[in-house]
């Protein structure tokens, strides 16, 4: 029987490599990650406009950083994301857009998340005889 690893309030939880982790972005980490890579907001202007795109070390970081906040180590996180290798940097530029909307959007995330919910009720059989 496995747990299933739930969403936190204000973030996401995401499956990197045989297991799935929870992930927040707080000020703290947001602080950390600006005190190396510069604004949070030339992040997301990278990651959602395609406005110069995040290097490969701050997309790495900031998924760190959201694992930390999500309860794992530094170097706990840094060994997560450094087993993903180069072929992981795709997964986590689209992390790095979930992490980011779950911080500024949360209201996004959950209006995706209802209806998503509305869409499997909806598909489900019913049960009624008519």
């Amino acid at each position: 029987m496995g747990i299933e690893v739930e969403k936190p309030e204000g973030g996401i939880a995401e499956k990197l490599g045989d297991a799935t982790f929870p992930m927040v972005l707080d000020l703290g980490a947001i602080e950390r990650f600006e005190a190396k890579h510069g604004s949070i907001f030339a992040l997301w202007d990278g990651t959602f406009r395609d406005v110069n795109p995040p290097t490969s070390a701050a997309v790495r970081d900031i998924v760190a950083l959201g694992l930390v906040g999500g309860g794992l180590t530094d170097k706990e996180a840094d060994a997560v994301v450094d087993g993903l290798g180069p072929a992981g940097l795709n997964l986590l530029r689209l992390i790095v857009a979930g992490l980011l909307g779950a911080a500024f959007e949360p209201e996004i995330g959950e209006k995706i998340e209802a209806d998503a919910e509305d869409d499997k009720k909806k598909d489900q059989p019913s049960t009624s005889e008519g």
